[in-house]
């Protein structure tokens, strides 16, 4: 492949073998190795769909650097496909870390990629190789970045009370009244969690017993730094990226990228994108079936709270209550929402990292080779004064009416899926999965 073409993402199916009964241990050994602002960090983000995840095997092959992976879906064992994961071939030329970690059925917090994010990034250094973090969940990256907020730990005495007060609501399945319960407890912000977040539910509960207050009560080490950010810069509410006077009580050099398209490129991107996982044998659609299979029901967790395997979790159920039949036109409705979702997805991403004073904003539809070199000379660039030249910068705001007005224009073209004898080959395997989804299985967690 030519470097000499925008910045496109891999669309990969590689599958691992599923492990249902490995589980993933919590028992780290820490370094005694310390934080030093003179380690150099590379955070590379931007919108799924945007290119990150090659900018940064890129990257790490010119700096000899280790990818650590900070995307809420990858962690998972099995969803190789809806999550786009580095092939196997791209995991041998460059080490990864925090890919499938997890079985399906487990949930993972924000804080627990803190821990795990920040060790494999002491790790690495220790290894004298280069940190690159590389993902595009907005809250995980502003954790590493800025640091944890001081909440306290719960005891085990918290713990055990903790999950004997919720777990009745959760073998019943009532969702609403354990939301109530902890609304009474002391937190309202609980009636906003995602459906069915029992682990942050939980963490909730052990946060008011261990302390007396909500979590919202702590504030998080982000909102001192932004707040720095503006008074070094007040009139400057559009500057990409802090510099070096405005960052130097973070743990690391912090050398942070936010790479994005055009919005409508981005767009269009991500519906095609969304199609390759679709087409195939192998697509997201057998994953989702995986998940079923094994026991989980859609948004019961974080792993089937995901873009796409939602989608294709609840598409599949309908299809095997009707028998195994579904008709083209509801194969294209479930295609029309997991590419709506994704593109809602992208534009929550760009909104919440233009709140994010740390970016450098990239253009993606740019030649990768000019991308890529630019980071590469600003990481070796000792004066610490990072400019990114108008011909790499990205806008972070749609600012242009003709653009806006293509924007609320857009419907999906798409490229594979047009006809119904588009659909015939996933179609017949729906009745073959519908016919297998009735005979005894033995698959469990």
């Amino acid at each position: 492949m030519s470097t000499c073409i925008g910045l496109r993402a891999w669309c990969t199916r590689v599958h691992l073998p599923y492990s249902l009964t490995a589980t993933r241990s919590r028992r780290r050994v820490y370094t005694t190795r310390c934080a030093s602002r003179s380690d150099k960090v590379v955070v590379i983000s931007g919108p799924t769909g945007a290119g990150k995840t090659r900018l940064a095997f890129e990257l790490a092959k010119r700096l000899n650097g280790e990818i650590i992976s900070a995307d809420s879906v990858q962690v998972y064992r099995g969803l190789d496909v809806g999550s786009a994961k580095p092939s196997t071939s791209e995991r041998k030329e460059v080490p990864h870390h925090l890919l499938d970690i997890l079985h399906p059925s487990e949930d993972y917090s924000v804080g627990q990629f803190y821990d795990d994010a920040r060790q494999a990034t002491k790790d690495v250094l220790d290894r004298g190789r280069v940190p690159i973090i590389t993902g595009g969940t907005g809250l995980y990256l502003r954790w590493f970045v800025y640091g944890k907020p001081d909440v306290p730990k719960a005891s085990p005495e918290i713990s055990s009370q903790v999950y004997a007060e919720l777990d009745n609501y959760q073998k019943l399945d009532d969702w609403d009244a354990a939301v109530d319960f902890v609304v009474a407890a002391g937190d309202p912000m609980a009636k906003s969690f995602p459906t069915y977040n029992w682990y942050r539910l939980r963490r909730s509960l052990e946060i008011i017993k261990s302390s007396g207050k909500p979590p919202s009560a702590f504030q998080l080490p982000y909102d001192s730094f932004k707040e720095q950010s503006e008074v070094a810069a007040p009139n400057e509410s559009g500057r990409d990226g802090m510099q070096e006077g405005q960052s130097k009580d973070l743990d690391y050099d912090f050398m942070c990228f936010f790479l994005s398209s055009p919005r409508l490129d981005l767009y269009k991107s991500i519906d095609i994108r969304c199609e390759d996982m679709l087409s195939g044998s192998d697509g997201i659609l057998t994953e989702a079936k995986w998940l079923l299979d094994i026991g989980l029901l859609p948004n019961s967790n974080s792993a089937t709270r995901a873009i796409g395997y939602r989608q294709g979790m609840e598409y599949l159920l309908r299809c095997r209550e009707q028998g195994g039949e579904s008709s083209a036109n509801e194969l294209f409705s479930f295609l029309a929402d997991f590419q709506k979702a994704s593109r809602n997805f992208a534009k929550r991403q760009l909104t919440w990292f233009r709140n994010e004073p740390i970016y450098h904003w990239l253009d993606a539809s740019k030649p990768m080779d000019k991308v890529l070199n630019f980071v590469y000379d600003a990481y070796h660039d000792q004066s610490r004064i990072m400019v990114v030249p108008d011909s790499l910068k990205m806008k972070k705001d749609v600012s242009n009416y003709r653009e806006r007005t293509a924007l609320k224009a857009y419907r999906p073209k798409n490229r594979y899926f047009v006809t119904r004898q588009d659909c015939a080959d996933i179609l017949t395997w729906i009745r073959k999965d519908s016919l297998e989804a009735r005979q005894p299985c033995g698959n469990t967690l």
